[in-house]
């Protein structure tokens, strides 16, 4: 598992070495404050697509624990790869407050989730498959397949730390 350096946030774009290309550069709007679902979904989706060949060479797999690195990050929006060995997943969790976007870069992966007030529902996301959400829904991702799986994610506002529940509907909102 890999992670950027610490870095001050005023006026900055952190971008890693492998991906500083101008499509990210231009992608990543370092003067935007904050992001919406539909600008985190455009943002993940581009990045997915644009960038397969780099992402791959980048991203590990591990049979023991997941594995994860910042992409990008700036005063509005932070950008991660993620990886997903078969059987790997999260526990069930929201962004603090963050809204989020996630692109199925390769593999598929399952999806409990729940909004503020909602039932718990489940989704099946393949490789191409973009979700956005606000801060009011929380979640849980597993690699049900028998292939390794990877995905790329943003969160605005960044840096907001997760909060793990005991079951999704433990989740009372943001």
């Amino acid at each position: 598992m890999t992670t950027s350096l610490a870095v001050n946030l005023k006026h900055t774009r952190d971008i890693l070495p492998d991906i500083d290309v101008p499509l990210v550069r231009d992608a990543i709007h370092p003067d935007r404050a904050l992001w919406s679902p539909a600008e985190l979904h455009k943002l993940t989706s581009e990045v997915a697509g644009e960038l397969a060949t780099p992402l791959l060479d980048i991203v590990r797999f591990g049979a023991e624990e997941r594995w994860w690195t910042r992409l990008a990050l700036t005063m509005g929006v932070e950008l991660w790869l993620l990886s997903w060995a078969p059987g790997q997943g999260t526990e069930p969790h929201d962004h603090g407050g963050a809204s989020g976007a996630f692109t199925v870069a390769i593999g598929e992966l399952s999806e409990e989730y729940l909004h503020t007030g909602g039932p718990v529902r489940t989704a099946e996301w393949h490789a191409g498959d973009t979700v956005a959400f606000g801060p009011d829904r929380a979640h849980q991702l597993r690699n049900r397949s028998a292939r390794p799986a990877a995905t790329v994610h943003a969160y605005s506002p960044p840096l907001r730390p997760v909060r793990e529940y005991r079951t999704l509907t433990d989740f009372a909102g943001a």
